[in-house]
Order: structure tokens, then C-alpha cells, then sequence
């Protein structure tokens, strides 16, 4: 069989029934987690356009927009959903070979879901299906290595799960993982340099064309033969051979090992905003810093640390893409929130002075301890002679460190304060922690948003 195949199998056998306690409200926590970053972004502009583009189509007993009743094709509404979840870097992170961000796997699978009718107990179990498939592609190789971008393991995790809840046969659902797997190869230009808009898009697009490809392989278009082992496919061009692992019982699913974030910053950063937070009553006033170092471990060093323009950010998407801006903006307000990434945060002088004394260095013991922990640690010297020490491996969220229930609501909750009433959000909440019980989709995302 073919890993394709492999797959396919695999996903077909996945059900609502084999899914243990606990991964089932793991699945309820994310999409409240999902939902509550998609409000947090209401007003970005990546989600606005995003949303009038998805608005511009309608079709009857489509899927549905988030706050609202208009029904568009599942593909758009994926999208749309996908960038307001996406783009303030604040859902669930699992982090491997590659890194991800799982839960942009939530927006497909309600799209989908909804159009083909699915009940919420099988849609539940779709997105359990979607972390699998990302995670462990996560686990076998890198794309990140070979400047590749890993929205491409989600064109193949959405084209599945929503081959699932179309309710494809096997050898349709190989078909749509070629369809699907042949034309998403993305650059990581995406989170390179000064970052754009489109990061925000990046995963909700492999999203749409995940979709999209389950579509054409269930109104019979075939995709690419071995899209994996073949001459020109993934491991000839990409990553080498590699196998993949799978659940091995109702408590085993991925999704259990993946991180809800507690900070909205890039995730390798969580464990030195943990740190700062932590030293910050020793410290004192901020201005007595005399320098910091912070040892870390490869991938932060790469992705947050090393560009000189994460060091003088100019948009939202680099500024929380910068380890040493929040740190700065840890130690200088005692949080990191959505406002440390404003317009007017960014040309702070103080958070750009604390910055310049910040340096970040890669370090054999913080890489040994990598990706099972996130290791930084400080060493803050002070102006009056101070040496101070915090090292921070499994921040709050981690799997190693999960947030309880009420933690979730409360990120939820704040992200939801002046985008709906406290009674929708209540609403919302009561569906999303229940939401394999429900009866269809719709009682969770259509509710009506404050202006």
C-alpha cells in the first residue's frame, strides 16, 4: 500500500466511537479556543477582506460565516473562518520537525461539516482526524529545513478529514490527497523578513484548497498517483522516506499532546514571556536592565531571534514574531495582549530601548531540550550589580503545563469582551464545551456580533 493509501484506510475507520473521554473534550476546548481568537481578530483587516470576499458568494445550505447567517461555498468559508482564527498567533501550536498550528484544521472541518449535513459527534471526530494527520507528518519530517511551509501538511490533513465527512470511499480519498498534495507547496516566505497580512491566510488557504481538492475527488475527478513515494513526490523532492505514526487506542490521539497558547505571540516565545513575568517583581523598574541574554535552542533562534527585522518591527505579524519585543513588552507591562502589538507599541521607544538590550543566543543544553519543551532562560544583568537567573522549558498552556477549563474560557471571554454580548458569549461557550451534543453547526457560529 501506498502511504496515500495508508492513510485513506485510516481515515475511514476513524469515528466518533473510537475516541476516548478526553479527546473529545480536548476537541470542545479547541474549537471554544478556536472561536475566541477568531473574535479576538474581528476587526483585522486580513479577516475583514477574507470575509467580504467569502460574503460575495452564496449559495443555499452552504457553510456558515462566523456571526452571521449568510451561507457560502465551504471552501470560502474555511477561508474566511481560517484567517480570523489565524491571525493574531494565538491557537494551539504542536511543535515537532515542523511546526503547526493544528486547530486551522477547526474551520474546514465546520465548513464541511455543515454543508454535507455531518452531526456534531462526526465532525468532532474529523477534527480529531486532522490533528492526527498534521501532527504526525509534523513528527516525520521537516519542511521548514528545505524552505518549505507547513500549510502544506494542512492541505493534506483538510482534504481528508473533509474527504471523511463527505463520506468518501478509500480510493476516493487517495485521489484527493494527490489533488490536494501536488499544487500547496508554499514558500516560508510567508513568516520570513517583515510579515505580512498573509500569514494570517497562509494555512486557511491550504485549508480552502484542502476542501476544494475533497470536492473534485467526490464528484469523481482522480489526483495524482502516489503523491508521496512517486518519482517527482514528497519524499523524492522534499523530505526523504519516512513512515508515519498513528493512534494506537481511544486515548492516543494527537490531539492531546498539542499546546493552547496564553500569550498571543509566536509559541516559542511563550516560555521567555513566562520568564519575564516571572523575574519582573525581582527586576523592579524596568530601566535598571542593564542587558539580557537569553539561551535558547534553534528553531527560536531562527524564527523569532535572528532577522534583523525583528528587531525593529514595523507591522503586528513581525512584532509578535520577535522573542526580544515580547520580552520587552512582558517586563515593561507586566502582560503580553493584543495591544502590545499596536501601531503605537511598536514605535515605543521604551520597548525598542529595552529591546536593544536584548540579545538571544543558541545553546547545546536549551536544543537537547527541544521540541519536548520550549527551554529559555534569562540572565539579566542588572544596573546595580544584579545577576538574575529564570529558566522556563513548559510554559502555562503546554502540554506539560495545560490550562484548566476555566483558563480556556477566560482567554475566550477576553478575546470576546466588545465583539458580543456577554450573553452570546456565555452562549457560546455552553455550545462549544457540549458541542458533540448538538444538533447541527449552526447553533454555535451563528450568533450575532456588536457592530
Amino acid at each position: 500500500m501506498t502511504l496515500a493509501q495508508r492513510l485513506a484506510a485510516q481515515a475511514k475507520a476513524a469515528s466518533f466511537d473510537s475516541l476516548g473521554s478526553q479527546v473529545v473534550h480536548e476537541v470542545n476546548r479547541r474549537i471554544l479556543d478556536s472561536i475566541g481568537c477568531a473574535l479576538g481578530a474581528w476587526k483585522s483587516r486580513p479577516g475583514t477582506i477574507a470575509r467580504a470576499v467569502a460574503q460575495g458568494v452564496g449559495i443555499p445550505n452552504g457553510a456558515g460565516l462566523f456571526g452571521s447567517k449568510h451561507r457560502t461555498t465551504p471552501d470560502l468559508a474555511a477561508f474566511a473562518n481560517g484567517a480570523l482564527v489565524r491571525y493574531l498567533d494565538f491557537n494551539d501550536t504542536y511543535l515537532s520537525k515542523e511546526p503547526a498550528h493544528p486547530s486551522d484544521n477547526i474551520p474546514a472541518a465546520l465548513a464541511v461539516g455543515q454543508a454535507a449535513g455531518s452531526k456534531c459527534r462526526d465532525i468532532v471526530a474529523a477534527i480529531a482526524l486532522g490533528y492526527e494527520v498534521q501532527c504526525r507528518l509534523c513528527d516525520a519530517a521537516s519542511l521548514r529545513a528545505h524552505g518549505w511551509d507547513h500549510v502544506y501538511y494542512g492541505a493534506l490533513s483538510t482534504a481528508l478529514l473533509a474527504a471523511r465527512l463527505y463520506g468518501l470511499n478509500e480510493a476516493q480519498m487517495v485521489h484527493a490527497l494527490g489533488l490536494a498534495g501536488v499544487c500547496n507547496f508554499a514558500t516560508r516566505q510567508t513568516r520570513t523578513g517583515q510579515i505580512s497580512d498573509w500569514k494570517a491566510c497562509a494555512f486557511s488557504n491550504a485549508g480552502r484548497n484542502g476542501v476544494f481538492a475533497a470536492n473534485l475527488a467526490r464528484q469523481g475527478m482522480t489526483g495524482p498517483n502516489e503523491i508521496f513515494e512517486g518519482p517527482k513526490g514528497l519524499f523524492k523532492m522534499v523530505t526523504g522516506p519516512f513512515e508515519l505514526g498513528w493512534t494506537k487506542g481511544a486515548d492516543d490521539w494527537m490531539i492531546c499532546k498539542t499546546y493552547i497558547k496564553f500569550w498571543p505571540a509566536e509559541y516559542h516565545s511563550q516560555s521567555a514571556i513566562d520568564a519575564c513575568l516571572q523575574l519582573r517583581p525581582e527586576i523592579g523598574d524596568a530601566s535598571k536592565i542593564e542587558s539580557i541574554v537569553v539561551e535558547s535552542f534553534e528553531a527560536a533562534v531562527s524564527i523569532i531571534g535572528s532577522e534583523p527585522e525583528k528587531w525593529r518591527p514595523t507591522s503586528r505579524e513581525t512584532a509578535d514574531h520577535s522573542m526580544g519585543f515580547c520580552m520587552a513588552c512582558a517586563l515593561l507591562d507586566g502582560d503580553v495582549t493584543r495591544a502590545s502589538f499596536s501601531d503605537a507599541k511598536i514605535r515605543d521607544t521604551r520597548a525598542l530601548g529595552l529591546l536593544d538590550k536584548i540579545k538571544i543566543v543558541e545553546t547545546e543544553e536549551c536544543n537537547a531540550g527541544y521540541p519536548d519543551g520550549i527551554p529559555n532562560k534569562l540572565i539579566v544583568r542588572t544596573t546595580d550589580g544584579r545577576t538574575l537567573t529564570r529558566k522556563v522549558t513548559y510554559p502555562r498552556g503546554h502540554a506539560g503545563n495545560p490550562m484548566t477549563d476555566d483558563e480556556v474560557i477566560r482567554k475566550f471571554k477576553t478575546q470576546a469582551a466588545g465583539v458580543v454580548s456577554e450573553a452570546t458569549a456565555d452562549r457560546i461557550v455552553n455550545a462549544a464545551m457540549s458541542f458533540d451534543k448538538l444538533d447541527n453547526v449552526a447553533a454555535l457560529i451563528e450568533f450575532e456580533a456588536l457592530g
